[in-house]
């Protein structure tokens, strides 16, 4: 039994879906990490395999992929992955769409980088469970696929055999993810060092995404969202946004989820999020006066929501994304 298990490992073969117009970062991010030879550090190497329908495949900015393997061989491989695609408001290959249910059922593991989530989720294979695509996709994925349960927040997400990235460098993330399960923590360290990229983020660590409300209610809520916005220093309480809209507090309510399928409550702490994000972006002021003038009042309180909404701190997000000043 041991012997069958490491022969299993030892010939484990990875297949990338090369789909038409596939953006090219996402595309080299799997060839670089299982597709390129090691042999002093992972031994024995991965098989590894590009698959498409057609024999040469014109991907992002006008290069060329030759094929290796046809789709036949992509469901027979071991783990399967679909980079991202050209454009996501196209229904995807119906061929690879079946060679990847057919992949799925002899158990192999699929993984959508950035928008191959949506390969992933048109084969069924994201349904009833979390997955993630890049924040900008994640409305179309839900909107389109209403059995998935997206979350715009995170980096990646592991749901038995099947794996989803957010966009980018989270792509790397989770490649590097697989290796580890795949070949321990010493190896992916290692492989990590090589890249010159973290070892490990946790799954959970967001995004950094703006946080989107729609800015034009068209239900007169209006005159109400500026007169907000231009007070989010101040505490301001339910009766005070139904007093501004002329309404009984009940009424506010069902406006603000038919116009934004949010509570009034929910949309105000988004709003204080985006000021605050925005503070921490573009100004040098303290923590303790950001926290004021997004109307969370104390640091420890802004430093609470990041937690919750963004996984990180507010100091740490200023890190990433302060921009330049004189």
């Amino acid at each position: 039994m041991i012997a069958m298990m490491r022969k299993k490992r030892d010939n484990h073969r990875v297949a990338v879906a090369v789909m038409a117009g596939a953006p090219l970062f996402e595309l080299a991010v799997p060839c670089e990490v299982f597709g390129l030879p090691r042999p002093d550090l992972i031994d024995p190497p991965y098989e590894f395999l590009l698959c498409a329908s057609g024999p040469d495949v014109a991907v992002g900015f006008g290069f060329h992929v030759p094929r290796t393997s046809g789709l036949e061989d992509l469901i027979q491989a071991d783990t399967v992955i679909v980079p991202a695609c050209a454009d996501v408001t196209q229904t995807p290959p119906a061929d690879l769409v079946a060679a990847l249910r057919l992949a799925h059922e002899r158990g192999a593991r699929i993984v959508g980088l950035c928008s191959g989530a949506f390969a992933l989720a048109e084969a069924g294979l994201l349904d009833d469970g979390k997955s993630t695509t890049h924040w900008m996709y994640a409305g179309e994925l839900a909107r389109r696929y209403p059995k998935v349960d997206v979350d715009p927040a995170v980096l990646y997400t592991a749901e038995g055999t099947v794996f989803t990235s957010a966009g980018t460098a989270a792509a790397i993330d989770l490649c590097l993810e697989l290796v580890r399960r795949d070949r321990g923590a010493a190896v992916v360290n290692e492989l990590a060092r090589r890249l010159v990229v973290p070892p490990h983020r946790s799954a959970d660590q967001a995004q950094f995404v703006p946080v989107p409300v729609p800015e034009n209610p068209g239900t007169g809520l209006g005159p109400v969202v500026e007169w907000a916005r231009a007070h989010l220093d101040q505490q301001i309480t339910l009766a005070d946004l139904a007093a501004q809209a002329s309404v009984s507090p009940r009424t506010l309510i069902r406006r603000f989820e038919r116009e934004y399928a949010l509570t009034p409550h929910r949309w105000l702490q988004i709003e204080r999020l985006r000021r605050a994000q925005h503070l921490l972006e573009s100004t040098t002021l303290s923590i303790d006066q950001v926290a004021g003038r997004s109307g969370f009042g104390t640091a420890t309180s802004l430093r609470q929501a990041f937690a919750r909404h963004l996984h990180t701190s507010p100091h740490a997000y200023r890190e990433v994304f302060r921009l330049e000043h004189d």
